[in-house]
C-alpha cells in the first residue's frame, strides 16, 4: 500500500538564486536553514508524490496532457469523460508526471554544453532517459480506460511516430517492464513472471544501455517475487557486504571508471577543494573519513596541502572510521602513506574500528586542540538511514568535534520510499542515467563497465527494488531531505566557494564525454548530473553551538 509521508517537502522550493557568477566575489554568508518538525523515526526520509487512489478530474487531465516533450506538439486532451486509474498505475503515472517536471526545469547550469533537445535528432539514438519517458506515456496509455479513441488518435500516440526501430524496441521492452512491476506491486507474480520471460528475451548484460538496464531491474523484480512468494532465503547481506569489499579495492574496472567518468571526479574534487579552503592558516590539519574506501580522493587533497607556499602544512592526518573490512581501511592506509612520502608530506593514518557505531565518542578520534578539523561523508550517511539511533549517534559525535566544516556528497535521488513502484520508478531512472554514462564514456564493449555495472550497480539496484524493512539498507534521499535532518542538529549549509565550482567545471572538460556532464546549483549544494538529470550533490556544513 502506499503511504504519506510524516512530513510534506513537496513545497519546499530555493530561496537563492541558482545562477553562478563566475567573476563575483566568494561567498561567505552563512543561510538559515527552514526548520522542521522532529523526525520521530528516520526510516520517514523520503519524498512521496503518491497519494491515495482517487478519480482524476479533468483538471488533471488537462495538466497531464499540457506537458510538452521534445518529441510530440502540443497535446489536446480528450474532453469525453474522466478516467480511472488502478492504484499501482497511479503511482507510476505520478512519478512520471514528477520526473518530467524535473527534466524540464529551468534551473541554470554551470556547464550548459549538452543540449537536451540533440536527442534523437540527426539520426542521433535517444537517451535511455528518454525511452523510458516515451515507455511512461505507453504505458500510461494503456492503463486509461478511454474506449472511444482508436490507437493512432490516442492524445500520446504522436510521441512514437518517427522512432528508429532499435528506440521502437527499447520502449516496447521498458513497457514490459513497467507492467511487471505493476503486477509485482499487485502480488500478482505468475503474471509478473511472464512478463520478465518477455523482458528475458530482449534483455542482455551485454546490450545497449536500456537493454543491460531492464536485465538487472529484472533480476531484481524476480528476487523479489521469489523473496515474497518464500522460495528463497534472503542473502542481500553478503552481497551488500561483498560491494563494501570490491569498492575498497582500487580494481582496474573502478580506476578505469575514475579515468572515463567525470561524475565521481568532479564530486570528489570539490569536496576536496571545500576542505582546502576552510582549513586554510592551519598548520595540523586533521581529515575525519567515514567511509574511505579506496582513498583516492585524499590524492587531490595531498597535492594541495603539499604545494602550500604560504603556511607550509606541518603535519596531515586521516582518521578512517570503519565498522567492518579492516585490514582493507589498512591497505588503504599504506597506499596513501606511500603517495604522501613521495610528496614529503608530514602525515600519518590512523583506523578507528567500531563494533557498533553507538560505542563512538569523539575522545576516540584523538584530537588536538591545534588540529583544524574536517568531516568528509562520501555516500555513507543513506545507508545508516534504517539505523536511526546510530545516525543520530554519529551526527552528534560529529558536532561534539567541533569541525571547521563538514563535506557530505550523497547520491541525489529519492529511493527510500516505503511503496515499491515510486522506489522501482525512481532507481529505473537513476541507474537508466548512469548506465547511459557509462555507455557513453567507456564504450559498449568495454569490460571494465561490464564488471562495473554487474559487480556495483547490480547489488544496489537488487536492494533497492528487492529489500523490505531493516534488510533495505540503500536508501538514497535528495539534498532537500537532508537538509530538514541536517537542521535538528544546529547544522547550517555554506556556500561552495566561486573557485571550487569554477575549479569543478574545468575537471570536466578535461573528460572526453564532458560535455554531457552538468553542473547545478540548488541553494548552496551542487549538483553534478548527466544530461540535466541529477546523480549527486555535495554540500558543506558548519555546525551552530545551539541547536
Amino acid at each position: 500500500m502506499f503511504s504519506f509521508n510524516q512530513f510534506n517537502f513537496e513545497g519546499l522550493s530555493d530561496s537563492g538564486d541558482s545562477t553562478i557568477d563566475l567573476d563575483s566575489e566568494e561567498g561567505g554568508s552563512i543561510k538559515k536553514q527552514p526548520q522542521f518538525p522532529h523526525f520521530r523515526n528516520l526510516d520517514d526520509l523520503y519524498l512521496d508524490v503518491v497519494s491515495s487512489p482517487f478519480q482524476f478530474s479533468q483538471e488533471e487531465i488537462t495538466k497531464l496532457a499540457s506537458f510538452q516533450s521534445d518529441y510530440s506538439e502540443p497535446i489536446k486532451p480528450n474532453n469525453s469523460k474522466p478516467c480511472t486509474f488502478p492504484l499501482s498505475s497511479l503511482g507510476i503515472l505520478k512519478n512520471y508526471r514528477s520526473r518530467f517536471r524535473q527534466l524540464n526545469s529551468d534551473n541554470k547550469v554551470i556547464s550548459p554544453s549538452y543540449d537536451p533537445k540533440s536527442d534523437g535528432v540527426l539520426g542521433r539514438k535517444l537517451s535511455t532517459d528518454a525511452i523510458i519517458r516515451l515507455a511512461g506515456e505507453k504505458f500510461i496509455q494503456s492503463s486509461q480506460r478511454i474506449d472511444d479513441l482508436p490507437p493512432l488518435c490516442h492524445p500520446y500516440s504522436c510521441s512514437f511516430l518517427g522512432l528508429s526501430n532499435e528506440d521502437f524496441g527499447d520502449v516496447e521492452l521498458v513497457q514490459y517492464l513497467l507492467a511487471s512491476a505493476e503486477k509485482v506491486g499487485q502480488r500478482h507474480f505468475d503474471s509478473a513472471s511472464k512478463l520478465l520471460d518477455q523482458c528475458d528475451v530482449f534483455s542482455s548484460n551485454k546490450g545497449n544501455p536500456v537493454q543491460r538496464l531492464v536485465y538487472y531491474f529484472s533480476l531484481a523484480l524476480r528476487e523479489k517475487i521469489e523473496l515474497e512468494a518464500g522460495s528463497i532465503a534472503s542473502k542481500r547481506k553478503n552481497q551488500l557486504f561483498d560491494l563494501d569489499d570490491a569498492l575498497m579495492s582500487a580494481s582496474p574496472s573502478i580506476v578505469s571508471f575514475h579515468q572515463k567518468v567525470p561524475l565521481s571526479s568532479v564530486s570528489q574534487f570539490s569536496g576536496m577543494q571545500a576542505i582546502v579552503e576552510n582549513v586554510v592558516g592551519a598548520k595540523k590539519v586533521h581529515i575525519i573519513d567515514l567511509e574511505i574506501r579506496n582513498g583516492m580522493q585524499f590524492t587531490v587533497l595531498m597535492q594541495a596541502l603539499a604545494s602550500r607556499c604560504e603556511c607550509p602544512i606541518e603535519h596531515l592526518k586521516i582518521t578512517a572510521l570503519g565498522t567492518k573490512l579492516e585490514h582493507k581501511i589498512q591497505e588503504t592506509g599504506k597506499r596513501l602513506m606511500s603517495f604522501a612520502q613521495s610528496m614529503n608530506l608530514p602525515f600519518s593514518f590512523n583506523v578507528l574500528m567500531l563494533a557498533d557505531m553507538l560505542d563512538l565518542n569523539e575522545d576516540l578520534f584523538e584530537l588536538d586542540t591545534d588540529e583544524a578539523v574536517a568531516v568528509y561523508s562520501p555516500y555513507v550517511l543513506s545507508s545508516m538511514i534504517a539505523q536511526p539511533d546510530r545516525l543520530e549517534r554519529l551526527i552528534r559525535v560529529i558536532k561534539n568535534s567541533n569541525p571547521r566544516v563538514m563535506v557530505v556528497s550523497e547520491i541525489e535521488a529519492n529511493h527510500n520510499s516505503p511503496a515499491f513502484v515510486n522506489r522501482f520508478i525512481e532507481a529505473l531512472f537513476f541507474y537508466g542515467t548512469f548506465f547511459d554514462a557509462l555507455e557513453d564514456c567507456m564504450g559498449r564493449d568495454d569490460t571494465n563497465k561490464l564488471s562495473s555495472e554487474s559487480k556495483y550497480f547490480s547489488p544496489v539496484i537488487r536492494n533497492i527494488v528487492a529489500a523490505e524493512g531493516g534488510e533495505r539498507i540503500k536508501r538514497h534521499v535528495n539534498i532537500d531531505v537532508w537538509r530538514a535532518f541536517f537542521s535538528q542538529f544546529g547544522m547550517v549549509e555554506i556556500e561552495l566557494s566561486t573557485s571550487s565550482l569554477y575549479q569543478a567545471s574545468l575537471v570536466v572538460k578535461k573528460f572526453s564525454c564532458g560535455s554531457s556532464c552538468t553542473l547545478d546549483k540548488n541553494g548552496n549544494c551542487l549538483i553534478v548530473g548527466w544530461k540535466g538529470t541529477p546523480v549527486f550533490s555535495v554540500s558543506t556544513w558548519k555546525f551552530h553551538s545551539d541547536e
